[in-house]
């Protein structure tokens, strides 16, 4: 039986992940790590403490549980990354390449890497971008992003690393709390409208950004790597794409089900960051290459985030 690893496994996308993948593969051979421990986690399946950029601990842990395959899910996001470059910097790059260098050496057989949309910039096409255009990202969050990605395609064509990546849109949950990204505004909104709180939004209402529920970003990992080798055939990173909101479209939806509910704009600091990115994104390489698709809408994922929220945290 495969045996998994999941670095970043408290995070927005690793809590929802490790569930998955222990359902598959069963508890005992998924790994949950993290510097910061949930006690869910111990309930059916290993859990370590750790810190991706203590090389030994990485390497003893991969040892000890004879690791597979590893999916990297630590970084420093696009917001908070702006207010600690060099720390951004170092942990989204020194992490990815310790693992890249395992999978070279042989120690690991395959990698799980997000990319994002943040390693788009403003002369890249915002409409439909497609998977091969101008980069030009203007924040550290983003520059590692695009370093990575040239880092995945070129372990695999020098080394013949099996890495797997995903340029993900905007992530929206139920399950866990904002991350520190200038999208996470749609994850927040949703909290404050439980809450009966006004909603101060740090974009302006006609910002328009590609978005995707989280049970549509889980599928897409699974399916990514479940996919047979041959059928992966970008190494850098593939484009994905759901669905494209702006914040008003999104408070009107809520509005819907929660008639009072009331927002304010206050464009911050982020405003310029989302600026920089693509209104939609074109994904047609990822849906013929290894037949993605998306199931989930605006309307059908605020339905289910109203109904499921109250059941996760306390309003």
């Amino acid at each position: 039986m495969k045996k998994i690893l999941v670095i970043g496994a408290s995070g927005q996308i690793g809590s929802e992940l490790v569930t998955k993948l222990r359902e598959m593969h069963g508890g005992e051979n998924v790994v949950a790590a993290d510097l910061k421990k949930l006690k869910k986690y111990e309930i059916d399946g290993p859990f370590e403490k750790l810190d991706i950029l203590k090389e030994k601990r990485v390497l003893d842990l991969i040892k000890k549980y004879d690791i597979d395959d590893v999916y990297h899910l630590v970084a420093v996001l696009s917001a908070k990354g702006e207010d600690n470059p060099m720390f951004a910097w170092n942990l989204n790059m020194d992490s990815l390449l310790e693992l890249l260098e395992f999978a070279r050496n042989g120690i690991i057989k395959r990698i799980f890497w997000p990319s994002s949309i943040a390693v788009f910039g403003t002369d890249t096409p915002k409409d439909n971008t497609p998977q091969n255009t101008i980069m030009n990202p203007d924040t550290v969050y983003g520059i590692t992003k695009l370093a990575g990605e040239r880092w995945c395609e070129y372990y695999f064509r020098k080394f013949n690393v099996d890495v797997r990546s995903l340029r993900f849109p905007g992530l929206i949950g139920y399950k866990s709390l904002p991350g520190g990204g200038t999208t996470d505004y749609a994850v927040d909104i949703f909290h404050k409208a439980l809450k009966g709180e006004t909603f101060e939004c740090f974009l302006q209402k006609n910002t328009r950004l590609p978005m995707m529920f989280m049970p549509d970003a889980i599928n897409s990992i699974l399916k990514i790597m479940t996919a047979k080798h041959e059928n992966v055939k970008i190494r850098s990173s593939y484009n994905l794409a759901a669905m494209s909101f702006t914040p008003e479209e999104l408070y009107y939806e809520i509005k819907k089900h929660r008639p009072e509910f009331e927002i304010d704009y206050k464009p911050d600091f982020r405003q310029k960051i989302a600026d920089s990115w693509p209104d939609s994104i074109d994904d047609t390489s990822a849906r013929i290459d290894w037949d993605w698709s998306h199931a989930y809408d605006l309307e059908k994922m605020s339905s289910i985030i109203l109904e499921n929220l109250p059941k996760h945290f306390k309003f």
